[in-house]
């Protein structure tokens, strides 16, 4: 009995070191950007080769890129704490119903899974990208996530970040891209390994045009509706229009006002 007790107690303590770790090191991240992920070592590992990378901030990123992922992968971004239960719960019912388990990961997780994960379905590792994606809501901003997401995401073949994506696939810095071509990236995100940005199938072209279209409704041609994007902490803070964060300074939306 003492044997189990010093065994039960080693693993309290483990657990809550773990726990430490991980909350110390998603703090640093906050301020510091991330000096590689979990997903890019991957790649280097398996493929013996170096990425294309190149970390911008968010400033210097097209504001039509956030707003395209947004309405790609998680039109609730702005409003959820980490999760999207509204959507899990749709996944599940049509799973029960006979259709393909299909993806409801938000940004957050996404970022999550990306940083510290690896690939995969597994119950366990789809628990970790939950947890830590509660922490990254809790510790860090909305456009923190934004920027983490976009300087980290794959966009094709050993190719990451947005910066990387643009000059890859357009030739051109990741502030000029255009609506078009945000979502033709935002478009191969499900798959970015099969799918190609600079040579969209008949598929994603059909992507592309429906992202276009969520684009507009969340306010990409004109004031559109009044989704939120919390600028500061997502424990507290104000709030501004995702048309005037994104927009304001753009000369094609001034002219379209």
């Amino acid at each position: 009995m003492t044997l189990l007790k010093a065994a039960c107690r080693w693993v309290a303590l483990l657990f809550l070191a773990g726990l430490l770790l991980i909350s110390l090191t998603l703090l640093l991240f906050r301020y510091i950007n991330p000096p590689t992920t979990a997903f890019i070592l991957t790649w280097q590992i398996e493929n013996r080769t170096g990425v294309e990378q190149e970390w911008v901030p968010l400033e210097d990123i097209s504001p039509w890129m956030p707003l395209a992922v947004i309405a790609s992968e998680d039109q609730r971004f702005l409003e959820h704490w980490g999760l999207d239960l509204d959507a899990i719960a749709t996944a599940v019912d049509a799973f029960r119903e006979g259709d393909s388990l299909r993806g409801a990961s938000t940004i957050t997780q996404q970022t999550a899974k990306n940083l510290f994960l690896w690939s995969g379905r597994s119950y366990f590792r789809k628990g970790l990208e939950a947890a830590l994606a509660l922490g990254l809501e809790g510790l860090w901003s909305k456009r923190r996530i934004m920027e983490v997401y976009l300087n980290v995401a794959e966009f094709g073949p050993g190719i990451y970040g947005v910066e990387a994506a643009s000059r890859a696939h357009f030739g051109i810095k990741a502030s000029q891209l255009t609506a078009e071509q945000a979502a033709r990236l935002a478009a191969v995100l499900p798959n970015p390994r099969v799918y190609n940005a600079a040579a969209p199938s008949d598929y994603i072209w059909r992507r592309v045009s429906w992202i276009r279209a969520q684009m507009g409704q969340l306010g990409g041609a004109g004031p559109g509706p009044a989704v939120l994007l919390r600028t500061t902490s997502t424990s507290a803070g104000w709030f501004l229009p995702i048309v005037q964060y994104f927009f304001l300074e753009m000369p094609e939306y001034r002219d379209s006002n």
